[in-house]
């Protein structure tokens, strides 16, 4: 038996264990599980994975699925107009699928037309790994904005020990709506996670995202972002990999309609012997005259042994638009350390202040205080204990 019908074979263990379910949603499972076994897990063979080796995922010997987030919804609850937009927009990858093959539960809200919530929409995975073997978990989220109501949804993700997280993220977002999007990645550093986002933004809808990746002994985030006429995009995103973690970026921003604008800033510290991967791609469709794109992607390397991989790419089919995009790879400014130095301040401290300023950028940029406040203290203590290694 080969390796690939090995991993395959053990999946599908795990599949037919579950309890049966309605049949629409038994149908939607065992076609996903379908797709699964026919993509397989991906290779650094594929273009897409190139720089991200997943084999530690694939040859992993799960015993079981990690229990379902407390207050979601089942699957079955959902009405029928609903149901329809599950797996409408994050396509079939491989990951997909394996998530939608084990659809049980979903975190979903659904905002009124016009209506304004002010309260954050909190969803908080919490996965803890066991001493038995590690547990998969494929948590499924599902926001749908309707025209002209506005919200802001705060994604949490965080663990302890050895586990398996397999997220999938589809956010509708209606005519004129506004979404305010935050994705908080603090797993455990022996835990993977990878993780689907597609944002669907109807005419002149407005969406932004911060997705801060703080941990993990490997990291992938597909995040996708299609734009309607007038809509406006602004993906922006924060990781920090020390040790031996990996961390993957990939984003797509698709000006399908005419007048989108969309704006993007990445910024990754790296250190130890760890690694990162930010791919960012731009797509102007051919009626997506009057586009305006601005991409930016910059890293910080404090490690010689630490490698960051960037690839920004902009493919234009129309020709009234305006985009740009940029990677810088860089160290810490030796003139500010010299002069932070010559002022009294230890060098240590002074990499940590320097390194955290860096990374302040992005976290000036969140509007929930609370947020900010608490992003800015597990800054503090990263960038802390680093000054005192």
């Amino acid at each position: 038996m080969t390796a690939v019908a090995e991993q395959i074979g053990h999946w599908l263990e795990q599949f037919t264990r579950q309890e049966p379910a309605e049949p629409w949603l038994q149908k939607l499972r065992e076609s996903a599980f379908a797709r699964f076994t026919e993509l397989g897990f991906p290779t650094t063979r594929d273009e897409e994975w190139r720089f991200t080796n997943v084999a530690p995922i694939a040859r992993a010997n799960f015993v079981g699925q990690a229990p379902g987030l407390a207050g979601q919804i089942a699957v079955a609850d959902l009405r029928e107009a609903d149901r329809e937009h599950l797996g409408k927009y994050a396509g079939q990858s491989a990951f997909v699928a394996l998530n939608t093959a084990f659809l049980k539960k979903v975190a979903f809200t659904r905002v009124a037309r016009g209506a304004i919530i002010e309260r954050p929409i909190e969803i908080n995975h919490l996965a803890t790994g066991q001493a038995g073997g590690l547990l998969h978990a494929h948590p499924r989220t599902l926001i749908v904005v309707a025209p002209g109501a506005q919200c802001t949804i705060v994604e949490t993700y965080k663990g302890e020990g050895n586990y398996f997280t397999n997220a999938v993220t589809e956010i509708v977002a209606g005519e004129g709506a506004v979404v305010d999007h935050y994705k908080i990645q603090r797993e455990s550093p022996e835990a993977f996670h990878v993780a689907t986002m597609q944002v669907a933004l109807g005419r002149s809808a407005n969406f932004t995202t911060h997705n801060i990746s703080l941990g993990g002994a490997l990291v992938r985030n597909d995040i996708g972002v299609t734009l309607s006429e007038g809509a406006e995009a602004t993906v922006n995103g924060l990781y920090l990999v020390n040790g031996t973690e990996h961390v993957d970026n990939h984003t797509v921003i698709d000006h399908a309609k005419p007048h989108g604008t969309s704006h993007e800033l990445y910024k990754g510290i790296l250190d130890g012997h760890s690694s990162a991967v930010f791919n960012g791609r731009i797509i102007v469709r051919k009626d997506a005259q009057k586009t305006d794109s601005k991409q930016t992607n910059k890293n910080l390397v404090l490690s010689d042994d630490a490698v960051i991989d960037t690839k920004p790419e902009l493919q234009i089919l129309a020709d009234d638009v305006r985009c740009t995009h940029g990677a810088t790879i860089g160290q810490l400014d030796a003139e500010a350390l010299f002069y932070m130095q010559s002022r009294g301040i230890g060098k240590a401290q002074a990499r940590s202040l320097l390194t955290r300023a860096f990374a302040q950028d992005i976290i000036d940029r969140i509007k929930i205080p609370v947020l900010r406040a608490q992003l800015e203290k597990v800054l503090s203590e990263k960038f802390h204990e680093r000054s005192n290694d």
